[in-house]
């Protein structure tokens, strides 16, 4: 049940359903907001990819990223592009170790030039899924 709040002797209800729409209304101050919530969303780890691109998403998507809250589904969408990230950045890191030579043959003889050719080759990837999945 709602409560009453006398206003100046005017008495308003707490809250109130109107019919038309088949909403509920919630007195806050002066104004009846509709009380809205948001559709239940499984929950699912997004990794960094998606938490890139959820930020990516807020700052220059407004839009999209409001109608994927709104609609319940960007948790989901996230953890999709997370998941195809990291896929991609699998991917492209394999291929550009095989294209340069380098094998385990390499990382048992200079350690050192391993190292550092493979952190070469994890920036260029990292920067090839940001352009095609993260920043896109």
């Amino acid at each position: 049940m709602c409560e009453y709040i006398i206003l100046e002797d005017f008495k308003m209800d707490k809250c109130i359903y109107d019919e038309n729409n088949g909403l509920w209304y919630e007195l806050q101050d002066d104004y009846y907001l509709p009380c809205l919530t948001l559709p239940p969303e499984e929950e699912k780890p997004i990794g960094i990819w998606g938490q890139q691109h959820k930020c990516y998403l807020k700052e220059h998507r407004k839009a999209t990223y409001t109608t994927l809250l709104t609609s319940g589904k960007l948790n989901t969408y996230l953890a999709d592009i997370n998941e195809q990230a990291q896929e991609r950045f699998e991917r492209l890191i394999e291929d550009m170790k095989q294209l340069q030579g380098i094998t385990e043959q390499l990382k048992a003889d200079n350690a050192l030039e391993w190292v550092e050719r493979l952190g070469n080759i994890r920036a260029c990837a990292m920067e090839i899924v940001d352009k095609e999945l993260i920043y896109a």
